[in-house]
């Protein structure tokens, strides 16, 4: 918990990646997210429609929302007072309207929360990119902002995807719980990207070797000896290599072994985006009644209180000096050398293939 005390940084930004609000803001965000990128319309129109399965609202701002909603209340718990802005990459509130508004009510100097807990280009670099782009917007005169760290094995993080998974385990039906297996999933990511993600010097592949030591540590503390990581979301053309397997893939693989229930981890997520409740809430769960798999998927732990707490956490490492808490045995690449801060200059981006889009939420 953070203490009251004079600091340098006088608000906190909570910064995401966006969705639509109700249906006729499909389309604009889509092609926010894809410009530039020479998706074709039918691409668009394919993915729109996921969207629009529900009312065409992405659940992405509302919960982002709540979490800073909670955020504030730990704030005021804790006495501190620190106002909490909201931006976004893609859609309202965009972040360089946001940056606008904290300079008008006077703020010099702001800690950034990424609602993504990894490294890599999408989940690390790109918030950084966002925030020179808000910044350049502005102009000189612009707050300066420094986006805490990567958070992928923070303890609470850890245990509250480790209770959620302990959690909905006892909702699979008694006869297939005891050989349920644990599979984990996050977003794919194009191949060539995964390997450009880190400092070369120390190894790259930062984002998906995150994404295991994470799942390592989950199951540990939920108590499972083995499980599978798999990927979900990809997009793109087949000829280019993501990360795989799919997950629907690997359900039919567990089905040809005999698996007769599946519990699922969306360990790559904070919160229920698109790609959770689309992709594994609908597409995954659809596949696994085709195939015999009892499936139940485990809560992102966003509306976890101790999501909030592991903020108020971030921001003491900067506020009260406090050393980074962390869970894993992998170096924390691409961090700056007092751990606290995300480095700039790590995870290049890849040349897209053109037709590609991005990550949706």
């Amino acid at each position: 918990m953070v203490q009251k005390r004079e600091t340098e940084f006088d608000a906190l930004l909570v910064l995401s990646f966006g969705g639509p609000e109700k249906p006729e803001d499909v389309r604009p965000f889509l092609e926010n997210v894809t410009r530039g990128r020479g998706v074709p319309p039918e691409r668009l129109d394919a993915v729109a429609e996921h969207y629009h399965h529900f009312g065409g609202v992405s659940p992405i701002n509302a919960l982002n929302r709540d979490i800073i909603a909670r955020v504030e209340a730990a704030l005021s718990e804790a006495g501190v007072d620190l106002p909490v802005y909201f931006g976004n990459r893609n859609w309202h509130p965009m972040v360089e309207d946001t940056v606008a508004q904290m300079a008008a009510d006077g703020v010099r100097s702001a800690l950034v929360f990424p609602t993504s807990a990894w490294g890599g280009y999408s989940g690390c670099r790109q918030y950084h990119e966002d925030i020179a782009r808000a910044r350049a917007a502005f102009g000189d005169a612009a707050p300066r902002l420094v986006k805490l760290r990567q958070y992928y094995d923070h303890p609470l993080l850890i245990d509250a995807f480790a209770d959620a998974v302990r959690e909905v385990t006892t909702q699979l039906p008694a006869e297939t719980r005891a050989g349920a297996r644990l599979v984990f999933t996050a977003h794919s990511v194009p191949a060539a990207a995964d390997a450009n993600a880190g400092p070369p010097d120390e190894g790259g592949n930062l984002y998906s070797r995150q994404v295991a030591e994470a799942a390592r540590l989950i199951a540990h503390a939920a108590g499972f000896g083995d499980f599978d990581l798999v990927w979900q979301s990809r997009s793109g053309p087949p000829q280019v290599p993501w990360l795989e397997p799919d997950i629907c893939d690997h359900l039919e693989a567990l089905a040809a072994r005999g698996v007769r229930s599946v519990i699922n981890c969306p360990v790559g997520f904070v919160s229920d985006h698109l790609e959770v409740v689309w992709d594994l809430d609908t597409e995954a769960r659809e596949k696994a009644a085709d195939v015999g798999i009892d499936f139940v998927r485990a809560a992102t732990p966003g509306t976890d209180p101790r999501f909030a707490e592991l903020v108020l956490e971030l921001m003491g490492e900067h506020l009260d000096g406090r050393p980074a808490r962390r869970l894993g045995t992998e170096p924390l690449l691409g961090s700056t050398s007092d751990g606290r801060s995300c480095a700039v200059d790590c995870c290049k981006a890849v040349v897209r293939p053109a037709g590609r889009p991005a990550h949706t939420h």
